[in-house]
């Protein structure tokens, strides 16, 4: 691999990092509803069907997005993973997701995708029932209510903790600053034969396509509380 490097390479294209921070602002706000409670949990409703469609516009972003978003590219095979833990990692393991960031950035997904999922068809009786439960048994609410309520937030508050703290480790560890990053979109001082994302209008027309699409989708899950 070339030696040489470029002052700065495109790895997260704008809509990666506005659907990062959109995300990283629900979950914030859907904490927040959901400890106030109440008149809240309209929101706390409200802001889980902006979840789901955000969950699914990273699922098709993930096939269709700029290089370093794509899942081909940062989930990692075990012999990568293997190679990285033992400190052999390549220049391509530090411009976009490190092996083990994207574990823990898939883990993450899959714990939002479960915790939208029971929230979809939980009901506390109270305040709050979910789009889709008259679609499902008695006994699938009564298990999804008590793990949206449990196992499924506390699982999301262990994931956005782990988040931080590696944020953090690597600032002060490894100096390596994430966050400007997902601001700006760059990297500094990679090899220039690495690729860069693909930015721009050909990012954002497909993406504000399919983004539009998600949301749609996410209005008619939220419809089926109310159609017959």
């Amino acid at each position: 691999m070339s030696t040489t490097h470029t002052p700065r390479l495109r790895i997260w294209d704008l809509p990666t990092r506005l659907f990062h921070w959109l995300l990283a602002a629900s979950i914030i706000a859907l904490v927040v509803t959901a400890k106030v409670g109440g008149n809240a949990m309209e929101w706390h409703l409200r802001l889980g069907h902006v979840v789901l469609a955000l969950l699914l516009f990273r699922v098709i972003w993930g096939f269709a997005g700029g290089y370093w978003s794509r899942f081909t590219t940062f989930i990692p095979s075990p012999a990568r993973l293997v190679r990285y833990l033992q400190g052999q990692g390549t220049a391509a393991d530090k411009a976009g997701h490190n092996p083990l960031g994207a574990l823990s950035v898939m883990a993450m997904l899959l714990i939002l995708a479960g915790q939208v999922g029971t929230g979809l068809v939980s009901d506390d009786e109270i305040a709050f029932a979910g789009s889709l439960v008259r679609f499902v048994s008695g006994d699938t609410i009564a298990w999804a209510t008590s793990w949206h309520k449990s196992w499924g937030q506390w699982l999301v508050y262990a994931m956005v903790g782990l988040h931080i703290a590696a944020i953090v480790g690597y600032s002060v560890f490894r100096r390596e600053k994430l966050v400007p990053a997902m601001l700006h979109g760059d990297k500094p001082c990679l090899p220039q034969d690495l690729p860069a994302s693909r930015d721009g209008w050909g990012a954002v027309l497909p993406a504000a396509f399919f983004a539009a699409a998600c949301a749609v989708m996410a209005y008619w899950v939220w419809t089926r509380a109310t159609s017959f």
